[in-house]
């Protein structure tokens, strides 16, 4: 099977790295300038579970020639719509799309763009990011695919995923229980980064701050019964785990939305908070804290966007 990255950043280069470098037919789609930097340096990854480069195989939209078995979707949600041209002529009739995305809003999107078929549910959990000589370098030890049909179904396409994927230097599984998990994602990633964005700290510095503990906790209450209202109510266990982790003194914890911000780039505030807030609006739900998170979300959006265009970030 052939598997075309989209995207050779700190998520897609991570993942479509540790294939490659296990013997997988795996090829980036990427754009010029990132082609012209892997050409020179090869693909570069900084890991605590090993350092390696290799020598990726890369194409750019025009040189997609025929369809590829497997299609890892790994742009950030912002440009997915400007991704959905350059992919379509790898896209074929057999074609699984893996979506590396965050929250469910690029579900819908490619259900509408490709069909039902060809979309495969993805909930990934790794925390990397790309460095100023575009080295991707791994944060933390945690590296795991989850993957399965969205109705849950057993199918022998996803044999055929899951033994590409097997043994390949990360934790991959199949899930009958995919739509779950991404939404659990999402409930996380929402709470902390709304958390992590709007107090401008890490979880351990939240958790010291007076009123911090109600919060956090505050936060995860409002976009865990948007879950529930939505049909997919997050595991007790789960919201256990997650309250733990966001309250833990001393802890490091922060979201891949707050070091973009942190950096000045670009953020996920539409797709990882807006896009919660709507459901949670059609559902009747009341969302103070999670609103007042993305109004300042979008200060910070907003003043991004009317900043001259040389000081924007690429």
């Amino acid at each position: 099977m052939r598997m075309l990255v989209v995207g050779a950043g700190s998520t897609g280069g991570y993942f479509g790295g540790r294939l490659a470098q296990a013997g997988r037919d795996v090829t980036f789609l990427v754009r010029a300038a990132r082609a012209a930097q892997l050409q020179a340096d090869g693909l570069q990854i900084r890991s605590p579970h090993g350092d390696f480069t290799i020598k990726p195989q890369l194409l750019t939209a025009t040189q997609i020639v025929s369809p590829f078995e497997i299609l890892l979707l790994a742009v950030k949600a912002y440009s997915l719509e400007a991704a959905l041209e350059d992919l379509a002529a790898a896209v074929g009739s057999g074609t699984m799309i893996l979506p590396l995305l965050n929250g469910m809003k690029h579900v819908e999107v490619l259900r509408a763009s490709f069909g039902e078929q060809a979309l495969i549910g993805c909930a990934c959990k790794v925390a990397t990011i790309l460095d100023a000589q575009g080295r991707i370098v791994q944060l933390s030890a945690l590296q795991e695919i989850l993957y399965g049909e969205m109705d849950g179904s057993a199918s022998p396409r996803l044999k055929q995923l899951d033994a590409f994927m097997q043994g390949a230097g990360f934790d991959a599984s199949l899930s009958p229980t995919i739509a779950r998990e991404m939404w659990e994602k999402w409930v996380f990633l929402a709470t902390l980064g709304s958390v992590n964005c709007l107090m401008r700290g890490n979880a351990g510095e939240i958790r010291a701050a007076p009123g911090g503990l109600s919060l956090v906790l505050g936060i995860l209450d409002e976009v865990a019964a948007i879950a529930r209202a939505a049909g997919v109510a997050p595991r007790e266990s789960f919201l256990a785990d997650v309250r733990a982790a966001l309250t833990a003194s001393g802890s490091a914890l922060t979201s891949s939305m707050y070091r973009d911000l942190q950096s000045g780039g670009r953020i996920e505030a539409d797709q990882i908070v807006g896009d919660l807030l709507l459901r949670g609006r059609q559902s009747g739900i009341a969302t103070p804290l999670l609103a007042a998170a993305y109004t300042h979300l979008m200060v910070y959006q907003n003043r991004l966007r009317a900043a001259p265009l040389k000081d924007r970030p690429a």
